[in-house]
C-alpha cells in the first residue's frame, strides 16, 4: 500500500487523526484544561508536570516542546489554557503556533476569573474550534507522508530478536518509499553507540551521536551513579537480558540499517525526509511527547509484550514479540511477532506485515491503547533542577 487517507495541513503536513488539543501551560492550569475537555471525544487534553518553577534553559525547552506539541499534523486546532502569573509565556506558545499558520485560541484562569470562569469560556472556544474541524475531510495522501516515530520499552530477551529487528525492517522500507522515521532513548545506545554512529551521514552526525550519550553518561555519573552497572532494570533481567550492551544491540536495531541524517535536541520539530535521532531518554511519556514534538503522525513501541501506555495525539502501534506475555496482555497488543520467534516467519516478511498495518492505522484504524483509553499521559523532558 503506497496510499493513506489522511488531513493535510497547512505546511505540507499530513494528519493520521484530526484532534483539538488541549494544552495548559503550566501544571497549575492541568485541572482546568482537563475539565474544558471533558466529553469532547475529539479533545486531547495534554496534562503535564512543568511551565514553572524551572530554569531559563528549561523553561526554553518546555516552550518549543508545547509549540511543537500544537504543530503535531494530527492536531487540527489547539486551545492553549494559562493561569496567568506562570515562568512559560503563554503569548510565546500562541504565536509560535499561529505563526505556522495553525488555527489555535487561548484563555488565561486570571483573566477570567476563576476555574468556572474559564471552563465556561473554554468549552465555548472548543465549540468554536469542532466546527472547523467537522469541514475537513481525509483525503488521499502519499506513504511518504507518514513520520514515523520508534519506541522500545518492557523489553526482554524476545524483544531484541523479533519485535525491534522487525520493526527495523519497517522502517528500512519507509525510509525507501521516501518517508521519515524519528528515534530516540539515549540512554539505550549505551554500550553500541560506536556501532550506531557508523550509520551517520557524515563525520558531524558520528560525533554528535557519540556525543549524546557521553553526555547522557556524564549527567547519571555526576549523581553518583554508573548506568553500566545498574542496567538493565529489573524487569529486563528478568525478561532474559544480562547486560546493558546487549539490551543496547536490540534497542538499536529497532532504528533499521539506512543513513541518519541529523541528531536533534528534545522538542525539536523536524520537516525533512529520512531518519533522525532525537537525544531523549528511554522513560515513554517524555520519549514518546519527544518523537510527537518531532512530528510523528504514527508512533510504533515495541515490547516483549508488557507495555500498554499511548500518547493523546498519536496512535501507537504495539509490536509485541514475547507469547506468554501477549496471551496475558492481549487487550494491549496490536501486532504480535512472536511467529519470528518460533521461526514460523522470517523478519522482511514480519517487516513487511507492520509496515501493511502502519496505512490502516494511518487512515484511521484505532489502536488498542485508544480503544482502552490508555493514552492520557505526557512528560516534558528537562535537565535541570526544578526550583
Amino acid at each position: 500500500m503506497n496510499k493513506f487517507l489522511g488531513y493535510k495541513r497547512e505546511d505540507g503536513t499530513v494528519g493520521t487523526r484530526n484532534l483539538i488539543a488541549v494544552i495548559p501551560t503550566v501544571f497549575c492550569a492541568n485541572e482546568v484544561a482537563a475539565e474544558i475537555a471533558r466529553g469532547r471525544l475529539q479533545c486531547r487534553p495534554l496534562l503535564h508536570n512543568k511551565g514553572c518553577g524551572q530554569l531559563k534553559p528549561d523553561l526554553k525547552i518546555i516552550t518549543r516542546t508545547l509549540i511543537n506539541l500544537g504543530l503535531n499534523p494530527n492536531v487540527g486546532a489547539t486551545l492553549l489554557v494559562g493561569l496567568g502569573c506562570e515562568a512559560v509565556n503563554l503569548d510565546e506558545v500562541y504565536q509560535g503556533i499561529a505563526a505556522k499558520g495553525r488555527i489555535v485560541k487561548k484563555v488565561v484562569i486570571h483573566e477570567a476569573g476563576g476555574m468556572s470562569k474559564t471552563v465556561k469560556a473554554g468549552k465555548k472556544a472548543l465549540g468554536e474550534l469542532a466546527k472547523g474541524l467537522a469541514k475537513q475531510k481525509r483525503v488521499s495522501a502519499d506513504i511518504r507522508d507518514i513520520r514515523l516515530g520508534i519506541k522500545c520499552g518492557s523489553s526482554d530477551a524476545t524483544s531484541g530478536i523479533a519485535a525491534n529487528p522487525a520493526t527495523g525492517k519497517t522502517v528500512d522500507q519507509l525510509i525507501d518509499a521516501g518517508g521519515t522515521v524519528y528515534f530516540g532513548e539515549t540512554t539505550e545506545f549505551i554500550g553500541a553507540e560506536h556501532i550506531l554512529s557508523k550509520r551517520g551521514c557524515d563525520a558531524s552526525v558520528r560525533k554528535k551521536i557519540l556525543h549524546i550519550v557521553k553526555e547522557m553518561e556524564e549527567r547519571v555519573i555526576q549523581m553518583g551513579v554508573d548506568m553500566r552497572g545498574t542496567q538493565p532494570s529489573p524487569g529486563n533481567i528478568a525478561g532474559g537480558l544480562t547486560t546493558i550492551e546487549e539490551k543496547s544491540l536490540g534497542a538499536i536495531s529497532k532504528s533499521g540499517s539506512k543513513p541518519i541524517r541529523e541528531v536533534y535536541e528534545f522538542g525539536e520539530r523536524i520537516m525533512d525526509p529520512g531518519l533522525f535521532i532525537v537525544d531523549s531518554p528511554g522513560k515513554e511519556d517524555d520519549l514518546l511527547t519527544g518523537l510527537a514534538c518531532a512530528g510523528a503522525n504514527v508512533i510504533i513501541f515495541t515490547s516483549g509484550g508488557g507495555a500498554p501506555q499511548g500518547f493523546p495525539l498519536v496512535p501507537v502501534i504495539k509490536v509485541a514479540s514475547n507469547r506468554e506475555k501477549i496471551a496475558k496482555m492481549s487487550q494491549h497488543v496490536d501486532i504480535d511477532v512472536s511467529p519470528v520467534v518460533n521461526g514460523d516467519m522470517p523478519l522482511p516478511d514480519m517487516g513487511k506485515r507492520i509496515f501493511g498495518h502502519l496505512s490502516k492505522v494511518a487512515s484511521g484504524q484505532k489502536v488498542a491503547a485508544e480503544k482502552a483509553h490508555y493514552d492520557r499521559t505526557i512528560g516534558i523532558y528537562t535537565l535541570g533542577p526544578t526550583i
